[in-house]
């Protein structure tokens, strides 16, 4: 997913490489001190740190080995680990964390980018910041406008095609979060049967909350195609989803949206 959005003179843009993917911080507003910018940044590979599956010494992969208790990791982790047993309870097992890998560990990855992307917009706002957009490897979290009389253009890109875009939303104070198998291959596993989730090439979520639009698309994305309704019947949340032959659903909210 990428921000499609014009240059504008009291621009400011940052990119880091960090969370197994690329993080942009694109700010409109004068004023914002650049150790907010820098603050977010550092947040981010702070939870990198602590909630990565692929670092060794990470606490959540101390915890999958059982060398420490959820009693004895940050606080966050229990945050984490709460946000994904209600979704495990309302998917009806299809998000697992416990499931999500094929070696049967511990990885709660499809909920905690979304949770520390929409506390990295938080640090950015507590610090005057209006208008911006954060893009995190197909997550965006949007608020204000680029520029007056605008909103932000959020394409989703084409499952079958990385240079182009499947749609494109218009939004303002709003997150968008995609889940697919186009970029990491079977990577979502169906919490249910231990299987790869098929039914569906991509789903996106939009809502108010970063953190519950993300999870909500993971866990929608694991559920197929009736994830997509699952998504809709959320208060405030929207879905489109691309299934595996090339149709579109979506819901009526997420028709407003596009562009």
């Amino acid at each position: 997913m990428a921000i499609q959005s014009l240059p504008a003179r009291d621009r400011r843009l940052r990119v880091e490489p960090v969370m197994g993917t690329v993080i942009s911080i694109d700010l409109r507003d004068e004023g914002v001190p650049e150790q907010a910018i820098d603050d977010a940044i550092e947040w981010l590979h702070a939870v990198d740190r602590r909630f990565s599956p692929y670092i060794h010494e990470s606490e959540l992969s101390r915890l999958g080995r059982g060398e420490i208790t959820v009693d004895e990791c940050h606080p966050d982790l229990r945050t984490i680990l709460d946000l994904c047993e209600e979704l495990r309870l309302e998917s009806e097992g299809a998000f697992n964390a416990w499931m999500a890998r094929a070696d049967g560990r511990l990885d709660p990855s499809g909920v905690v980018k979304g949770w520390a992307v929409e506390r990295a917009a938080r640090i950015v706002a507590e610090a005057g910041g209006w208008n911006f957009a954060i893009s995190a490897g197909g997550d965006v979290i949007a608020r204000g406008a680029p520029e007056a009389g605008r909103k932000w253009q959020v394409g989703i890109r084409h499952p079958h095609d990385p240079n182009a875009v499947a749609a494109t939303v218009a939004v303002t104070d709003l997150a968008i979060a995609t889940s697919g198998s186009y970029e990491r291959g079977d990577h979502i596993l169906d919490g249910r049967t231990g299987e790869p989730a098929r039914e569906l090439l991509s789903l996106t979520v939009a809502g108010p909350s970063m953190m519950l639009a993300d999870a909500a698309a993971t866990a929608g994305f694991a559920m197929g195609e009736r994830g997509i309704a699952w998504v809709a019947r959320r208060d405030g949340y929207d879905a489109y989803g691309i299934t595996v032959d090339g149709r579109v659903r979506y819901s009526d909210g997420f028709a407003r949206l596009m562009a």
